[in-house]
């Protein structure tokens, strides 16, 4: 039997979820227009008021907002309500520039909350559970996003944050953790540790659930991390300038549910900024309709994927988005190629001789962009001999030719070797920027 958290939302029909979308659509354009000199300014810009806004499909009539108007306007300009409507902040990492700062309401971290609350149940979680949060807590939004979220439906949570792995594997066995909600790289070293330990989580562990977002992982690694250790391996997706962690697959994993009546979203040619159709690969672009001390107004993601809005097998009506296939921002380009970090991971986690480690560095010799796809092999096939590691490094590179068009150099290295990382992995190295 199915689970909801709130059924008469989860499987309204979708006429009223549109008629729900368009009523809250301008009542958000009305609000962000009298609040928000930003928005104001940019609506002027292009020449619309927030009477032009009558239905769903005016909505291209709205500029885009992106991650660059939030820099510009850093450290609060984008928001909409004082500060003493403000409960909480979050900041992002700024890796790449200036960080991005969210304010909350109390309404905006209830939204928050129930949203996941919704994706969790959706997942066959509640009271009984055991969700061992390994993201991050404080500034970043993934450990207490996680922890609200689980602690709304009942379930008990164990706030470990990431890090200290031995630890977390103990208190796993000890504790009787049932899910564990962190980055999919981390819980393979989880589980590479746990080995070494002599801890098998299929066999040790009541853990019968992984939460897995803030990287991109391909369906590949899915199948890898679920046949080594018997759990059922869930992709979740949201953002910091979002609220944060919002969204998961169902049981089925056909998809992450996007909420219909707290978030509008458009599938666009990041190259033209038009609409693509229905199954086809598109950007991301996000209106937020319930957030009230940051909205968003048409934000560009950066993230590929297919919007699916046929109703799902659950029951859910809510449009679905179906896995990250990579972001207009990560992709490489290489000799005129584009290669996304995503395509080279789905090829190697097929290859069972491969380990769950690697990385792609990108050099310039002379003229000539070279890309060298460096991977950890298992411990069994480490110790063949050098003919079979040479026809190893040979099958991997033609496989990944076939997907990526182009050659790649493959560097076998011995299991360990590549750095392991308690959050995001590192899995680009491009030595052309320096």
């Amino acid at each position: 039997m199915f689970k909801y958290w709130n059924p008469n939302i989860e499987r309204m029909p979708i006429e009223d979820l549109h008629k729900l979308q368009e009523d809250r659509l301008r009542s958000v354009v009305r609000f962000v227009y009298a609040h928000s000199d930003f928005y104001r300014q940019r609506f002027e810009e292009v020449g619309v008021v927030p009477e032009d806004i009558k239905e769903l499909s005016d909505i291209t009539k709205l500029p885009f907002t992106t991650k660059i108007d939030l820099r510009n306007t850093y450290p609060t300009g984008m928001f909409c309500l004082p500060g003493d409507w403000v409960v909480r902040y979050h900041v992002s990492s700024g890796t790449t520039g200036k960080p991005t700062v969210v304010g909350y309401t109390q309404g905006d971290v209830d939204m928050w909350t129930d949203s996941l609350a919704r994706a969790l149940t959706s997942i066959g979680l509640g009271r009984g559970d055991v969700i061992q949060v390994g993201y991050g807590y404080g500034l970043f939004t993934g450990g207490l996003g996680l922890h609200y979220g689980a602690e709304k439906i009942g379930a008990t949570v164990l706030p470990i944050g990431a890090g200290n792995t031995e630890r977390q594997i103990e208190l796993m066995q000890d504790l009787g953790s049932t899910a564990i909600a962190c980055t999919p790289s981390y819980f393979l070293h989880i589980n590479e540790v746990a080995q070494k330990m002599g801890v098998s989580i299929r066999d040790d562990t009541k853990l019968k659930a992984g939460i897995f977002g803030a990287e991109p992982w391909s369906d590949e690694t899915r199948r890898r991390i679920e046949e080594a250790t018997g759990i059922k391996a869930y992709d979740i997706y949201g953002a910091s300038e979002m609220s944060g962690p919002l969204f998961t697959e169902c049981h089925l994993q056909n998809g992450i549910h996007i909420w219909a009546d707290l978030f509008l979203i458009e599938a666009i040619d990041p190259k033209t900024g038009e609409h693509v159709e229905d199954g086809e690969r598109g950007e991301l672009v996000v209106t937020t309709l319930d957030k009230w001390a940051f909205p968003l107004i048409r934000y560009r993601m950066g993230d590929l994927t297919i919007v699916n809005n046929e109703p799902c097998e659950c029951g859910r009506t809510h449009p679905r988005i179906m896995r990250i296939l990579g972001r207009t921002d990560d992709m490489i380009i290489v000799r005129g190629i584009n290669v996304f970090p995503s395509q080279v991971e789905s090829v190697l986690m097929r290859i069972p001789e491969v380990g769950d480690n690697y990385q792609i560095i990108v050099d310039r010799k002379g003229p000539l962009d070279v890309m060298t796809v460096k991977v950890e092999v298992t411990e069994s096939t480490f110790s063949d001999k050098i003919s079979d590691l040479m026809t190893l490094s040979k099958m991997v590179g033609k496989e990944l030719k076939n997907v990526l068009n182009i050659t790649a150099e493959v560097e076998l290295v011995e299991p360990g070797t590549i750095p392991r990382s308690m959050g995001k992995a590192q899995r680009v190295i491009d030595n052309r920027k320096v």
